[in-house]
């Protein structure tokens, strides 16, 4: 199959200002990128399928640096509780949501995305807010960033927490003040005692699920995506979607080195290499919680705390252990570090396992921070000296800047996602949503890295806005990289594969205020569309 792109602008992302006029593609790959005069006799060839453009935009398919595929098909099956704004909004939703889907003796309700910085309470629910949504039936409500949640009587009784179970290492189970009883708030390592029962909660198939979740991404551009934290159910299911042939995005998993070591191993068919469009990237490792929910773990208190900092999943020698056994795996670690203390303990350590590794290749292995919220200059030069790449969770600068600007106070708050620091350094930055934390959206992400304004208006830290360029860099050529796949993608160039996006407007040549107004028209992996808005190309 042959296919020639023409009649837009077409943006190949292989250096600032550089485009084309037309691209022949041809199995899948890009044959040829050039002028119309260079690809004439492609535009007489009856064979060559010839696709207009009318005008429109074909960019790089974006591609995903951190996320979570196999949840957000389960997610989007939850109640939606992202625009309650009180207790009572939570209860009448949960209600709502369980008249339409039917109440069975042991069913699981699940919400998701509730935020107590937006709540008229400004705290999260316990049990006995939940309670009054059932008795009988465990309910459990995940907090916008997946990291805390809470749960009803049923939902504790399910996990089997009460007065005599202890904290996990690196997690909080909320107490009645003055007691032991739990409360039904969890935080971090203690929620994860309920996480995997909840996610896999469903009478829907794995198929329809993973079907719901790629479309997700295809509507936003995205022809490459992440699972992060993926467990062995989850590596088993990609498998199994792979050889279906129902994987219709390139899908990169990250199994937990402390949970699922022997991952790479035990799948040599998809380790580091793709196979029916899944691979098996590296290992993933968490540190600490989420500022917005005040468990990231801080150098300093937070603002109108006298001692609290949040907190650590790991002890040092933990971390240096599970840093070592990625380095000697030779394989990609992924590290969730959002708290500044963490992205020192991250660094620190990495650069020990470095120093005491015999591998030959550990200079090579481009190891990611994830989130890199309040990540400092300093940290930011150890990392180029690392060659580490920051992941920056940019959206934060519009969803929990004003939170931020409270939490941590004017400065360090302003400072939250340090996109230009990071790229003044020569790194190679990317930038992600974590879904299903916030929806993929790649247009809203490059305008947040743009522009970074808050939901209150406000422009926090101006002096981090990076150029339209280096934001879809970011969410292009850069996040390809981090895949060690700049070969195969992230740009138009002869070679590659054609993984396009083809967008309504050129987003050098609006507004930058209106970048995200911008719409996918079309997703297009290896040549074959894989997602339309309706019929917007003639062909």
């Amino acid at each position: 199959m042959k296919k020639l792109f023409f009649g837009g602008d077409i943006i190949t992302m292989e250096k600032e200002n550089d485009v084309a006029e037309a691209v022949l593609v041809e199995n899948g790959q890009i044959k040829k990128v050039g002028s119309l005069a260079e690809l004439q006799s492609s535009m007489t060839d009856p064979t060559i399928e010839k696709v207009d453009l009318q005008g429109k935009t074909l960019l790089p398919g974006f591609i995903d640096p951190h996320g979570h595929l196999a949840m957000m098909g389960p997610v989007s099956q939850m109640a939606d509780l992202s625009k309650c704004e009180s207790f009572d909004d939570i209860i009448s939703t949960f209600k709502l949501y369980m008249e339409e889907k039917g109440v069975e003796k042991g069913d699981i309700f699940v919400g998701f995305s509730y935020d107590h910085n937006f709540l008229v309470e400004e705290k999260h629910p316990t049990k006995e807010i939940l309670n009054q949504v059932s008795t009988e039936n465990p309910i459990f409500a995940f907090h916008a960033s997946g990291h805390v949640g809470c749960t009803n009587d049923a939902g504790l009784q399910l996990a089997g927490i009460d007065e005599s179970t202890p904290d996990e290492e690196g997690g909080v189970i909320g107490r009645v003040e003055g007691t032991r009883e739990p409360n039904g708030y969890l935080e971090e390592g203690s929620l994860l005692a309920m996480q995997q029962t909840l996610f896999q909660d469903t009478k829907m198939d794995i198929v329809e699920l993973a079907t719901i979740g790629q479309e997700i991404y295809t509507k936003n551009g995205i022809t490459t995506v992440q699972d992060g934290a993926t467990s062995n159910d989850y590596i088993e299911m990609f498998k199994y979607l792979a050889e279906q042939g129902n994987l219709k995005v390139d899908v990169v998993a990250y199994p937990l080195v402390v949970e699922n070591p022997d991952a790479m191993a035990k799948n040599e068919k998809y380790a580091k290499k793709y196979h029916k469009r899944f691979k098996i990237g590296g290992y993933k490792l968490f540190l600490d919680g989420s500022p917005q929910g005040k468990t990231a773990w801080m150098t300093e208190p937070y603002e109108g705390e006298e001692t609290y900092r949040g907190y650590a999943w790991y002890k040092d020698e933990q971390v240096k252990k599970y840093i070592s056994r990625a380095i000697k795996d030779d394989v990609q670690l992924l590290t969730h570090s959002n708290g500044d203390a963490a992205s020192d303990q991250l660094l620190q350590n990495y650069e020990a396992a470095l120093e005491e590794s015999d591998n030959p290749n550990k200079a090579n292995l481009r190891p990611v921070m994830i989130h890199c919220q309040t990540v400092r200059n300093d940290q930011l030069d150890k990392m180029a000296e690392l060659a580490m790449i920051p992941s920056i969770f940019i959206p934060h600068t519009y969803y929990w800047g004003d939170v931020h600007l409270k939490n941590l106070g004017h400065e360090r708050g302003s400072r939250i996602s340090p996109a230009k620091s990071a790229f003044d350094r020569g790194l190679v930055v990317n930038f992600h949503q974590d879904p299903p934390v916030v929806q993929p959206d790649m247009l809203e992400t490059i305008w947040c890295a743009v522009n970074r304004i808050t939901r209150k208006g406000v422009h926090i830290g101006p002096e981090e806005c990076v150029s339209v360029y280096d934001a879809i860099r970011a969410v292009t050529i850069n996040a390809a990289y981090a895949y060690f796949e700049e070969d195969q993608k992230g740009s138009i160039k002869e070679g590659k594969l054609a993984d396009f996006v083809v967008l309504d407007q050129n987003p050098f040549k609006v507004d930058p205020i209106k970048i995200k107004d911008l719409q996918v028209l079309e997703t297009i992996k290896e040549g074959e569309s894989i997602y339309s808005a309706e019929s917007v190309l003639s062909e």
